[in-house]
Order: structure tokens, then sequence, then C-alpha cells
């Protein structure tokens, strides 16, 4: 029986890959998978990979043969694991060694659906812990009371699919999989589901994943259409919330999260490039319309004034033919 997979996708990081491996091979189990997934790489990764496939104990060497993005990557994973608990790492990231132990043996002691965990966020040589927006740890709690208050960072919007380890359960009910396709912001569809539709989680104070920033090849240090697939996601996030039993407490939470996060890429507008740029005004503007507009009223008049006006203005801008997200 594999007690614990952990899934990791790898696209054209040979830089980093190394690491990555090293930091699992202090990790290993017997009774632990590592399920490798290359998400058709062009560089030196599938080399890389296929070394680890005989060297490293309990690897399990996944190549596509289309690049599919994250978000894809991870439900061959997914679909690939045989283990009692699952987790992710990305490719580019490394752990701490024996941290796996020490994050099964937490969700075995408190016997819930998921935890979640701390992490440290490195940045070239710089080392920042970020911790789980959530005050009580150690205890088993509801994840719906979780996501809010609206106005607050909570637990959703922590949404690091490898800070934390999740039950086999989740995956049979369908709750780990990722919206295929999406080629950022995976994670936020995924972690409101979780919150919404699980039974119970934790956080706890366990340090172990080191969390790589400002990578030049990652998406969120690119400024290409790409990016744009956060419309995509949040989108999904209002739309499935809006369907919910409690859609009047949760709602203003989407909004007021999809409206940040419109904000935030505007006020970095020009890392994008022009035409992307245009797009990113265009989509944006055509999503604050698609909004229950009862509810952004409020998120506005919630926010600071410098976002509330940014976001007013562009909620003004006519409508461009054929924009859609």
């Amino acid at each position: 029986m594999v007690k614990l997979s952990v899934i990791v996708p790898f696209y054209n990081v040979q830089q980093y890959a190394p690491d990555t491996l090293r930091s699992l091979r202090a990790n290993a189990r017997d009774d632990f998978e590592f399920i490798l997934v290359d998400d058709c790489s062009r560089d030196e990764t599938p080399d890389i990979l296929a070394r680890a496939e005989r060297e490293l104990p309990g690897a399990v060497h996944v190549r596509h043969e289309k690049n599919g993005g994250l978000a894809t990557a991870r439900n061959t994973g997914i679909d690939a694991a045989r283990g009692e608990y699952l987790t992710f790492l990305d490719g580019d990231d490394w752990l701490a060694p024996g941290y796996y132990e020490q994050l099964l043996a937490a969700i075995e002691g408190l016997g819930c659906d998921f935890v979640r965990t701390d992490h440290v966020q490195c940045t070239a040589r710089a080392r920042t812990v970020h911790r789980v927006p959530h005050g009580r740890r150690g205890v088993v709690l509801d994840p719906r009371d979780a996501i809010l208050p609206a106005d607050r960072s909570t637990s959703v919007d922590y949404a690091y699919a490898w800070a934390g380890i999740y039950h086999r359960r989740l995956a049979d009910r369908g709750l780990l999989h990722f919206t295929d396709g999406l080629r950022t912001a995976e994670d936020r569809p995924w972690i409101w589901r979780l919150h919404r539709e699980a039974e119970s989680f934790a956080a706890v104070g366990l340090l172990g994943v080191f969390y790589r920033r400002g990578v030049a090849s990652s998406l969120t240090q690119i400024g290409d259409v790409r990016q744009l697939d956060f419309i995509r996601a949040f989108d999904q996030v209002v739309s499935e919330t809006a369907q919910d039993r409690d859609a009047d407490k949760l709602l203003p939470k989407a909004v007021r999260t999809y409206c940040a996060i419109i904000s935030h890429h505007l006020g970095s507008i020009e890392r994008f490039e022009p035409p992307v740029a245009r797009k990113l005004k265009s989509m944006s503007a055509v999503a604050l319309r698609r909004m229950p507009q009862d509810v952004l009223d409020d998120a506005l008049d919630s926010m600071d004034i410098q976002r509330a006006t940014r976001l007013r203005r562009l909620r003004r801008r006519p409508a461009a033919a054929g924009v859609t997200a």
C-alpha cells in the first residue's frame, strides 16, 4: 500500500530540477511514491527525470507529448497516484529533509480531509516565512468557516496546492482535480471548491516547503497572454460560489478578491506586452460587468480609494466587440 503520493510537474526547469529531486530523495520512504510529470519540456529536464526514475526510490516518470500547463500536469499526476494521501510540489521548489514524514503524521493525527501548512518563500538569497492566514492551529474545523470574512485575507487566499496534504477521499469525490488548461491562477477555483465542499481541515505550523520566487521562466514573471487565464479562473470561482447554498454570504468574498486581483494586474500593467495590456483592460471591463452588480457595488465601496477608482473607471469602459474571457 502506498501511503503518500507526491505529484511534481516539471517544465523547462533543468537549472532547478536537481535540487528538487535531491530534496525528494531526502524525503523518500518505502511507502512513498514521487510522480514526476514532465509537461513536454524542451530543455534537459527529460534527461534529468529519466535518471531520477532509475535513482530516486519510489519515482514514477510520466511524460506529456504536448504541453498542457500546470493544472493539466497535476491532473495527470492525480490520475496516476496510488497513495492514501496526496500532496504536490513544483519542479523548481524544494523540501527540508524528513518534511513529508512530519506532514503525514500531522494529517493522520488530526484525521481530517486536508491540512494546510506554512512555507518559506525564497527570492534570490532572501528567505521569508509565509503563514496560512488562519489563527487556530492544530484544530479540526469546517473548511467553510475559514472562507470569511470578505475584507480580510483567509485560507482561500492562500492558494498554494503544495502547502498541504490531502486524503484520497477528496480525489475520489472529484475535489482534487484542477480545471484543465488553466495556465495561471489554477489554484484559485481549486482551493475555493475544497473549502466549500470538503468536510474537515486544519492548519498546522509546519515549515518544510521552500517556494522559489522570481524564476525567469515562471509564468508569474512573464507578461504574455497566458497570464489572462486568471479571468477564467475567477469567473469559475464566482459562478460556482453563486450556486452555493450560502451564496449570499460567500459571494462578497469571491467578488472582492476578483476585484483585488484585477486591480493588482492593472497596477503593474507595464510588465505586459502592449497587445496583452489592451486585452487585459478589455477583458477585465467585461468581467466586471459579468459580476453580480449589487455585490460588486458593495465590494468597491469597501475597497481603498485608489483601487476602487481604478476599477470604477474600468467598469465604465465601453465594451470592445468580440472580447471574451
